[in-house]
């Protein structure tokens, strides 16, 4: 294969060729064709490269989910530049802080943004350029309706390793990272998650994941190497009751949803909607709680979940579980061209069935991380990406995830697995959600702290579980302070926040 082809660009440009003007995306009440995408994303290239736009530049996306997103995507590929995808959840302190680490050429935002945007971009040096929208005032600030007004420009060449995407770590365990990755990266890590998901005629899906992460990112990619069209069905953020509706409406078959998505949908009235088309539920990107996997397939018969598990490092995805051959608890093997080993603390590959560090190797492994080199080193040894997680593979090779090691807590010399914990009080009825941490402690060295998000409309005492989790997992894993709160912190990819609940912790202390 030439390294030219893996250019994202010319991939979506083959798919639209394939699937010509059939329906490609729904968004808030309105289908758009993949000719039409396509061609909208053709002219904005174009405008683009007439304000100024050039290849290799990082132009940073702040949207919301919708169509303008992927046309954008497409577009700055189109040009070269590479696709630095911003939350827009962020603070306008984090806001600037990540333009001026990227160096920042050009933002594209929406209207209902574009003051918070304009204010984070204040005194970004490398900055010339806000394209707002289909409107948008002020000095810089330039309609994306306008730019669309361009002729279109041929595709830039791109080498397979030249930069598509500067993507930002969620920052759980420190300060968030830029991720550098190649058109070869995504485009191995899409094809291969595509490979080892895919069934024939299930073609209709929902998305209600954010385009700024990897998970949609690599669903976006992976729609691009299909070989029947898919039919998207897009939502600007996800709220479960309109996600059932959708679903009821559109004869939706798969849903890509995040743990977090999976048990709000646990907390609806389930039997009031048609979701008999529905089949498959692939949820990533964080832990997911058995007892939520079995609750919503006891409620719904049909539906099967399907865990997976990447990081962005190695382009969004790792392993993904097989079509009908699930082992529930597992995340699934290794994705085609994905190699696994699991290591112990001495570098040395521990057999199947034991636990060490998960770490892999593929064409789907970033480039690095961005201005970096260190840290990129100790990450990327001896050409495996070291992901700082714990698991184990199993004699079939099934890969089961344990805990980040980072996140580990100590206490009295034993280890302690803060997803165990969870686990436990998870499994108490009224608890929604659970984050556990560790606090220093003098004589301990850690101490467990729990916080707990009760059910809508309960309650429930830190001291009923503390008993509970007692009489779940024993002595010394039970917590010995457990925080009830309205709501845990979650990171933009809807993890429980650990770095926040630590912080917590930490002013509690203080």
């Amino acid at each position: 294969m030439d390294i030219e082809d893996y250019n994202l660009a010319r991939l979506a440009e083959r798919a639209q060729a394939r699937f010509g003007d059939r329906e490609s995306l729904l968004f808030e009440g309105r289908w758009y064709t993949y000719l039409e995408l396509h061609e909208r994303s053709r002219r904005l290239a174009g405008g683009l490269v007439e304000l100024g736009v050039r290849p290799g530049d990082r132009v940073a996306v702040i949207m919301s989910n919708g169509p303008d997103v992927r046309v954008c995507h497409l577009a700055l590929w189109r040009a070269g530049a590479v696709v630095t995808p911003v939350s827009f959840l962020l603070s306008e302190v984090d806001l600037h802080a990540q333009l001026e680490t990227v160096g920042a050429r050009a933002v594209v935002t929406s209207p209902e943004l574009l003051r918070r945007v304009r204010a984070a971009a204040e005194g970004v040096t490398s900055l010339r350029w806000v394209v707002c929208g289909s409107s948008g005032t002020g000095p810089g600030v330039v309609p994306l309706a306008d730019l669309e007004a361009a002729r279109p420009v041929p595709i830039v060449s791109r080498a397979g390793d030249d930069l598509a995407v500067l993507l930002f770590t969620a920052g759980t365990t420190g300060r968030p990272k830029g991720v550098m990755l190649s058109h070869q990266n995504l485009w191995v890590c899409a094809r291969s998650a595509y490979e080892a998901t895919r069934q024939s005629g299930l073609d209709r899906l929902i998305v209600p994941l954010s385009l700024s992460h990897a998970y949609g990112l690599v669903v976006t990619v992976a729609a691009m190497h299909a070989t029947e069209p898919w039919a998207v069905v897009l939502q600007r953020w996800f709220e479960p009751v309109t996600f059932l509706e959708l679903v009821q409406e559109h004869r939706l078959q798969v849903g890509t949803v995040l743990p977090s998505m999976l048990q709000a949908l646990c907390g609806q009235p389930l039997e009031r909607y048609d979701l008999s088309s529905l089949r498959v539920l692939i949820t990533g990107a964080a832990p997911l709680p058995l007892r939520a996997v079995q609750e919503l397939e006891r409620r719904l018969p049909g539906v099967e979940v399907r865990e997976g598990y990447g990081c962005i490092e190695a382009g969004g995805v790792i392993s993904a579980t097989p079509p009908g051959r699930r082992r529930l608890g597992s995340v699934g093997k290794p994705l085609p061209g994905y190699r696994v080993r699991i290591l112990d603390e001495q570098g040395r590959e521990v057999p199947a069935g034991e636990t060490g560090e998960i770490c892999c190797r593929s064409r789907g492994v970033m480039l690095g991380y961005w201005r970096a080199p260190e840290l990129t080193a100790r990450v990327l040894r001896d050409g495996w990406l070291h992901t700082g997680d714990i698991g184990r593979l199993d004699e079939d090779g099934y890969l089961w995830i344990v805990e980040r090691k980072e996140d580990l807590i100590v206490r009295g010399g034993v280890q302690v697995v803060p997803g165990d914990v969870e686990g436990a009080l998870l499994e108490h009825p009224a608890v929604a959600a659970a984050g556990v941490v560790g606090r220093p402690d003098p004589a301990l060295g850690e101490e467990i702290v729990a916080f707990v998000a009760p059910h809508p409309g309960r309650t429930v005492a830190p001291a009923e579980l503390v008993e509970f989790a007692r009489s779940r997992i024993g002595g010394y894993r039970c917590p010995r302070e457990v925080h009830v709160l309205q709501s845990l912190p979650l990171t933009p990819v809807g993890r429980v926040d650990r770095r926040a609940l630590r912080t917590m912790v930490a002013g509690d202390r203080s």
